[in-house]
């Protein structure tokens, strides 16, 4: 069901929540191989159609092809594939113990799913980020409405034309719009509501679904900071550096945003940060095929502007009207610049010298906790402080972005950068209620635990719990 501005979305929002609350209350969503076959359609739907995914994130953003198959195609469908597996054992009772006092019994912990559930995606990966949370809603038992970002014209669309030929319309929908079908969605009372995107809109989801007492994961950003000292394999650095920085144009939460440097490797990181961006890109990434582009002008204009915050050691080049912002390294930028302040969500890395390790780790905490941080050095002591100095959701040693392939970490942020945490299990955990379960039988009905009480019984009541 597309709503558009010539509609007033509430009844219709309001017939997808009577249908899927329907379902969900039918124990349709709680039913094991439902929930696998599902699983199943959708690493299907991920497979069968690479081709026009592809081209829609190519039309949106200009993304590359290895760029869309990695980080959207494969990611969801290696997602969806380990929850198919697992989800059988995810979703086994965990047997847990029983005090005395409340003997004979058996106490559990079940996973039970939320019931209909809210994602909200953001536009810069427009298939991983609704689709990946949405593996978890399957695994957990829940239904979900699915709001992808209007920004992605191309994507949104095709992702709605997706999920209503392979999933189960009675469980799942597609609503798209702008702003005010959000605010819509955000009227209603969901039993969990998962967004992405930035701090600014998280903060209205949550106002949102505090009128409703609606718990909430937030999948927010931020300024993630790397630090380099001079123990670092520099060449390797520079190119895992210039790998994460620059990744879908530098549009991606988890991208390092500045780069704190030992000022006696400041000159040789340059040299061999310059040196990767022409590696991977060529000496005009405008005409590199693994180069993408810039959501739109208006994104484009902020970036340009972000530019004059430093000195361009390489880039600096802009165009507007092209949604194309160069791979840009800036050096001689004040701590207190605008690039430094905002989450650039664009292909700019500021690069900053320090004299002791003492002064990286001030400016980091002095801000909000990041989403990410990267450290590169050989030195474990180092990488041990930087960790434990630190508050970040995620840290990568000798790395950045990488930690994101492993479905074994939980992805999330902390304090700004977000709340809760999804990817593997934990998406599973993340769509799940913790429900305590105790089992009793009738037998030995002990009365010391009701009154009256005398002093003795009491404390025979108390030694046992």
């Amino acid at each position: 069901m597309s709503l558009d501005a010539a509609q007033t979305p509430d009844p219709q929002i309001a017939a997808i929540m009577e249908r899927q609350r329907a379902a969900f209350d039918s124990g349709l969503t709680r039913d094991l191989a439902w929930r696998r076959a599902q699983l199943a359609a959708l690493e299907r739907m991920m497979v069968e159609n690479e081709a026009e995914i592809a081209s829609a994130l190519k039309a949106d953003l200009g993304k590359p092809f290895a760029e869309a198959c990695t980080a959207e195609i494969d990611l969801v469908s290696s997602e969806a594939a380990l929850a198919r597996k697992q989800v059988a054992r995810w979703s086994r009772p965990q047997r847990t113990s029983t005090p005395l006092a409340i003997q004979p019994g058996k106490s559990f912990i079940e996973s039970a799913p939320y019931g209909v559930t809210l994602i909200i995606g953001a536009w810069n990966y427009p298939f991983q980020l609704v689709l990946a949370p949405l593996v978890g809603a399957i695994a957990a038992g829940n239904c979900a409405v699915i709001k992808p970002s209007e920004m992605a014209v191309q994507s949104s669309a095709l992702l709605k034309r997706l999920v209503e030929r392979y999933l189960d319309p009675r469980a799942f929908a597609v609503v798209e719009g702008d702003a005010a079908v959000s605010k819509a969605l955000l009227d209603q009372q969901f039993d969990l509501i998962f967004y992405t995107g930035g701090e600014r809109v998280g903060r209205i989801v949550m106002a949102a679904a505090a009128r409703h007492l609606t718990p909430v994961v937030l999948e927010l950003g931020g300024q993630n900071p790397c630090i380099v000292d001079e123990t670092a394999d520099l060449t390797v650095a520079a190119r895992r550096i210039v790998w994460g920085r620059f990744l879908n144009a530098g549009q991606i939460c988890v991208a390092p945003d500045h780069v704190y440097v030992a000022a006696s490797v400041e000159a040789r990181l340059l040299d061999e940060l310059k040196h990767a961006v022409t590696t991977m890109f060529g000496p005009d990434p405008r005409q590199s095929p693994d180069y993408g582009r810039i959501i739109n002008a208006r994104h484009a204009a902020r970036l340009q502007s972000l530019l004059a915050d430093g000195r361009a050691v390489t880039g600096g080049q802009a165009d507007v009207d092209g949604c194309y912002v160069a791979p840009t390294i800036l050096t001689d930028v004040a701590a207190d610049a605008p690039v430094m302040a905002e989450e650039i969500f664009g292909p700019i890395l500021p690069v900053l010298p320090y004299q002791t390790l003492d002064d990286p780790l001030a400016a980091i905490n002095a801000r909000a906790p990041a989403l990410a941080l990267y450290a590169f050095t050989r030195n474990k002591t180092t990488a041990d402080r930087i960790i434990a100095s630190t508050r970040s959701g995620s840290a990568t040693v000798n790395d950045a972005v990488i930690f994101m392939a492993n479905p074994n970490l939980p992805f999330g942020g902390v304090g700004a950068s977000g709340m809760g945490a999804y990817h593997g299990r934990y998406s599973f955990e993340a769509f799940s209620h913790r429900r305590a379960v105790l089992k009793r039988g009738f037998a030995l009905d002990a009365s010391i635990r009701y009154p009256p009480f005398t002093k003795g019984k009491l404390a025979l009541f108390r030694r046992m719990a």
